[in-house]
């Protein structure tokens, strides 16, 4: 996925047009405040290279919800979950954030990463656009792609061993998802190439 100069430029201009949401109301410096910017969608979907894309543009950190998931077994409701406990809620309170990143070869957390009050954040990832960043968040991007495509993808990334691990994935998130109705929820719509589908606020 490769999205095209005209769609970035579109949605870093609605990001630059937005009122940044964190730290919450009365925070006392107003120059630390950040615009939140969320990415989220099936796996093998695209996010990561937006994301990469964004940030390129803002100069700014990406928080990877990889990152933040205890393993394939773990599903992305934990990671969500992590994101708002580890990094929303300090940025919310004017604070830095700090997570663990989840070193899934070894099966346990490893370095500590913080996360600094920036003018931009970008978050992707499953999960990245849970509920709990409504009222936070300046964009809530969803990309989407065929399940076909994104298992494809999937296992060009890691392996064929990793067919079940995906499948098992691909399966948690269809359940996160309608839970949370994230793609219902989301400002701005992407297909698998970085396509416009449709803005919807």
């Amino acid at each position: 996925m490769t999205t095209s100069e005209e769609v970035l430029d579109a949605l870093v201009a609605r990001v630059h047009a937005a009122e940044p949401r964190l730290p919450g109301p009365g925070a006392p410096e107003p120059w630390r405040r950040t615009r939140l910017v969320c990415v989220d969608g099936p796996a093998g979907s695209g996010k990561t290279t937006l994301a990469t894309q964004l940030a390129l543009r803002f100069a700014c950190q990406v928080v990877h919800l990889d990152d933040l998931y205890e393993g394939w077994e773990a599903g992305p409701d934990g990671g969500a979950r992590r994101l708002a406990e580890w990094v929303l809620e300090a940025l919310e309170a004017g604070l830095p954030g700090r997570y663990l990143r989840y070193d899934w070869g070894r099966g346990e957390y490893a370095e500590a990463h913080d996360v600094e009050p920036a003018p931009v954040l970008v978050v992707e990832g499953c999960g990245a656009g849970a509920r709990q960043v409504d009222g936070r968040a300046a964009l809530r991007v969803w990309v989407e792609a065929d399940d076909a495509v994104r298992l494809s993808r999937g296992l060009a990334r890691d392996g064929s061993d990793a067919r079940e691990h995906w499948l098992r994935w691909m399966a948690d998130e269809r359940t996160h998802y309608a839970v949370e109705r994230t793609r219902e929820r989301a400002d701005v719509r992407l297909d698998g190439v970085g396509r416009l589908l449709e803005a919807v606020r």
